[in-house]
């Protein structure tokens, strides 16, 4: 692909003019560079047009961040917010998708964690379907009928405490199927604490809720329940690995009747 077409494709996608799609592609392409090893950041710039090998080229090793600080970064270097950089990241990666090899990109997933997927979908051309965060957030405020920032609050203390309790794999793979804007909570249980799972009885487990929320266990045990049944709406069939890590006393918390 040359570098007018891959421009242009971004351009039609983002509907920015031409010096700022340049901006959002430099971006978007030069922060993956520094997620990648050097390896296959060199791999994926033999695949790219001249113009574009010198934001990709690199000598250091790859760096480790969440899509979170991906995203972040992007932001920065186009001086925008990180819900734009998202937007624009998605197109630039709909259009390496077009301008490299499949191989290389199925590469470059793989040395990606799995958050990462709505961007590498676009790669692939694969539709993900992630509930946004307000619908998210609308559905839990219904359910426990609470308002929305009561929501936000029992969606963080839910999913921080969730992360808690299961593997650090797991975790990983609800990320992928949450709206960047609740990935928070998730990363917010240290790296050294999300390889295995903790071991918490459903009393101690509503505990923590309630505590992260400031309020008593009473109250966060149906708002636990709204939550859990919104994430089950997020990522389908996901949510079965999530109950496969639970003891069966969490049942009621899990299975908890939705409210109209």
């Amino acid at each position: 692909m040359e570098y007018r077409d891959f421009l242009s494709s971004v351009e039609q996608q983002t509907h920015l003019d031409s010096p700022r799609a340049e901006q959002a592609v430099r971006a978007t392409l030069q922060t993956l560079s520094e997620r990648l090893s050097k390896g296959q950041a060199r791999d994926l710039l033999e695949h790219l047009p001249p113009e574009l090998k010198p934001v990709v080229y690199k000598e250091d090793d790859a760096q480790a961040f969440t899509l979170e600080e991906f995203l972040r970064r992007v932001a920065a270097h186009e001086g925008t917010d990180d819900a734009t950089a998202y937007r624009h990241a998605r197109a630039v990666f709909w259009t390496l998708g077009r301008a490299v090899p499949e191989k290389e990109i199925a590469d470059v997933a793989a040395e990606l964690p799995q958050e990462f997927a709505p961007l590498v979908a676009e790669a692939r051309g694969v539709f993900l379907d992630v509930l946004p965060a307000d619908d998210f957030l609308l559905r839990v405020a219904e359910r426990a009928d609470v308002d929305l920032d009561t929501a936000r609050r029992a969606a963080e203390a839910t999913l921080e405490t969730l992360a808690e309790r299961i593997a650090g794999g797991e975790v990983e793979d609800l990320l992928a199927h949450l709206p960047l804007e609740l990935h928070g909570p998730l990363h917010r249980v240290k790296d050294d604490r999300r390889a295995a799972a903790q071991r918490m009885s459903l009393d101690d487990f509503v505990e923590r809720i309630a505590e992260r929320e400031g309020t008593d266990r009473f109250t966060a045990f149906p708002h636990a329940q709204a939550v859990f049944v919104t994430l089950q709406d997020a990522v389908g069939e996901e949510f079965s690995d999530v109950r496969s890590q639970l003891p069966p006393e969490y049942a009621e918390l899990l299975s908890g009747p939705p409210r109209s």
